[in-house]
Formats: structure tokens, sequence, C-alpha cells
């Protein structure tokens, strides 16, 4: 088996020449970001009388003992200057965040591993544990060498760009599209405001997947990241939320820049942000989403499909289709798995339920609650006063959400840093 090595073995140590002299002390180690999964090692920098030099890997022997060698006539006497690309691994990368993209938690270097693979030196992995943060602190050795199941491979870590200002690298996009919004968010809410702004940077890529981050970020960090963008910008942002969480959002912004925002949003969802508004935020009307399917009456399974299928509602508001009359009033709702089930020739209303269970923009949340657990419903209908027209529907996630107490992950142990 491959012997890993720690770094904290080489930092701050000797460097002697191949007669056994001491020629520096060793200050770091520099590998070169690229399309590897490991990061190859491309030398050292040590300090001689004061300066800070740069020695190539070629040059360097006695690394798998844990005793770093000079192997070559004489030192470049050039001052060390980082190259594009270059990762200085005590600097850049330990005792700092970085992202487990596997796993979607930020970790904490408290270790960088190195080994020998196919005779080339390579960053495999860092060890986010206690133990070998003691060991720095206290400075003390524990063993030169450590098991591979004791780290976490490189290949699945991404550092942040903050950490290293010349990589000229950014947090690949599609590395962390692969992660769920709520996952991206808790890394966000968990990273420094700089570690933050990368990711957020990062998924901007994808304005859906930007605002379905935004949406899943809690209230403080949401209106710590649209500080710095003009109302324009937010208005952008916001057009692409969902309008319940858009009108919340709009609700926490400073009054001043409210009705700016508010103004710049395309007028089809600036219409539906002003409707939410108009009620409490603590009501079915003010926890509602006005994005719905609905069908006519002689509409068949095969339109309420197909009606699915060309809707840019979110996927968790589409378990239900609703069937309207010919005056507006919804008279039933049929579930996707139904009209999934039946024939495409059929009536949708004929596999609708019209014992339609819903509630009123004016009740509060706990009797939307007990509506929803008593009937078993994911989405519930939001009906006008009058029981006949359907202003906007409420799934069960969002109920969730506005029920749970603000800070929920993190007092039942759910934080994105692993240790």
């Amino acid at each position: 088996m491959t012997d890993i090595l720690h770094l904290s073995t080489f930092l701050r140590r000797p460097i002697f020449d191949q007669d056994g002299d001491r020629i520096g002390r060793v200050q770091d180690l520099v590998a070169r970001l690229g399309d590897d999964a490991h990061p190859p090692i491309v030398g050292a920098v040590i300090r001689i009388e004061g300066r800070n030099l740069f020695v190539p890997i070629r040059k360097i022997g006695g690394l798998a003992e844990g005793r770093m060698t000079f192997q070559g006539p004489r030192v470049d006497l050039r001052r060390f200057e980082r190259r594009p690309g270059e990762l200085l691994l005590a600097e850049d990368l330990l005792a700092r965040h970085l992202i487990n993209l596997v796993r979607g938690r930020l970790i904490i270097a408290n270790e960088i591993e190195i080994a020998q693979i196919e005779g080339r030196w390579e960053v495999v992995g860092v060890d986010p544990g206690r133990r070998p943060f003691f060991r720095r602190v206290l400075g003390q050795r524990m063993g030169q060498r450590v098991q591979a199941d004791a780290i976490v491979d490189f290949a699945s870590i991404e550092p942040f760009v903050s950490h290293v200002p010349s990589a000229r690298l950014r947090i690949p996009y599609r590395k962390l599209s692969k992660l769920h919004p709520a996952q991206i968010a808790d890394l966000v809410e968990q990273a420094s405001h700089e570690e933050g702004e990368e990711i957020i940077e990062a998924v901007g890529l994808d304005r859906e997947l930007e605002a379905d981050v935004f949406e899943e970020l809690d209230t403080e960090h949401q209106l710590e990241f649209l500080q710095s963008r003009s109302d324009v910008e937010a208005a952008r942002l916001l057009a692409r939320m969902e309008p319940d969480n858009a009108a919340d959002l709009i609700n926490e912004i400073d009054q001043e820049r409210r009705l700016p925002i508010l103004e710049n949003l395309p007028s089809h969802q600036q219409v539906k942000v002003r409707q939410l508004l108009s009620y409490n935020s603590d009501t079915a009307g003010g926890l509602m989403n006005t994005d719905f399917v609905s069908v006519p009456e002689m509409a068949t399974v095969a339109d309420a499909l197909e009606a699915i299928r060309t809707s840019n509602v979110p996927a968790e508001s589409l378990h239900a289709v609703f069937v309207t009359s010919e005056e507006g009033k919804t008279i039933g709702s049929a579930s996707l798995g139904s009209l999934v089930k039946a024939r495409g020739p059929e009536l949708a209303v004929s596999v609708a339920r019209t014992q339609l269970s819903h509630v009123h923009p004016h009740w509060d949340l706990h009797r939307v609650a007990r509506k929803m657990s008593d009937f078993n419903l994911t989405v519930v209908p939001v009906l006008d006063e009058e029981h006949s027209v359907m202003i906007g529907v409420i799934t069960v996630d969002d109920l969730l959400e506005e029920l749970l107490p603000q800070g929920w992950r993190k007092e039942f142990g759910m934080t994105a840093v692993e240790e």
C-alpha cells in the first residue's frame, strides 16, 4: 500500500544538502492545479538567509523518509514568486475551508496528505479530523504516516479562490450544479462572506440555479448578498424566484429599496408579487404560490399531462392538476398519479377529486397544517373567500419550512462543516 505522508512532517523543518549539512528551512510545498484529480507537487519553498527560494521537485530527495534533501550543485537564489495555477499547500489550504463536493459539506483541512504514485508526488487528500489539528498546534509528530481511509480524497475537494489569489481559477459550476440547491445554500451559510460570494458567483452561470439557491438561503444571507447588487440586478434575481419567495424577500429588504426593486420586476411577476404582499406573511395568502396548472372541465387526461409538460410551474407544485368550470370555478383536482394511470382520451375531471379540500387566504398556518395533515395533502389549493376562484396553492415543503424554527438545521446538528 502506498505510504501517505503529512504535510506537517516537512513544514518548518530543515532541508539538507547531499553532505548532510543544513542549508535552510522548508516553508511550504507547491502543487499545480489543473485537470489532475490529485495535483502534482512541483517543488518546495525553502528559506535560506531570510529569502524564500523555490526548489523544483526534481532536485528534492528524502521525501519518502521524511527528511528533505537538496540534490543539485547549487540553489537558485532568485526569490520565490508564485506562478498562475500554483497552490501553496500550507498557505492556501492548511486550516482553511474546502468544499467536499461528494457530501456537499465544508471541511477544514487540518492536515494535507501527500503520496508518491507511479514515481510522482501528488496531493492525495486532506484530513479534517481533530487529531491533526492538535498535532499542528502542539507540535507533536504523532506518527508520520496515516491510513488512507482517514482522509478525504482530494479528487472530491474544491478549494476557494480567495485562498489562492494568483490561481486565476473559479469554483467550477459543473461540479457545484450536481448538488441540491439546499446543499449549496448550506455551504454558503457556513462559509465566510468571501467564500459565499465565490459560491454564488459560480452558480450564477445558471440563473435558475442561482435563484433556487437564493430561495434556500436564510433571510440574513439573502440580504447580505443582495447588498452589493443594484436594484436592477436584485430584481433580475427575484424575477427567477417563485413569487411567494420573492414577496417574502422584498418584505425583508430595506424600505427605501422595496419599491424600486418591485418596479423593476417583469410585469407578470410584479402582479403576482404585489398580490402576495397584500396578505399577512403568517397566513395562507402570504405563503401561497400563485403558479399552478389548471385545465377546463372538457380537457382530457392527455390534455392535462401535456399542460404539465409545457408548464413553467416548479415541480413541487405539480402534484395535481386543477379542473375549472366555464365560469372559472375550481371543481376538482386530479393527482399526477391518477392522470398517469388513466387512459389519454378520458376526461381529466373523471379522475379528479370533486370534493375539493382547500384553504382560504386568511387562514393561519397552523390551520393550514391541520387541513393538509387531515387529508394527507402534499399540495392544497387556496380559494377566495367566495369558495369559487382558485388564487394559489400551498405545498407541504413550503409549509414545513415556515413552521420549523429559524436555524433548525444547526439546532438538530445538520451543520455543513465537517471537523
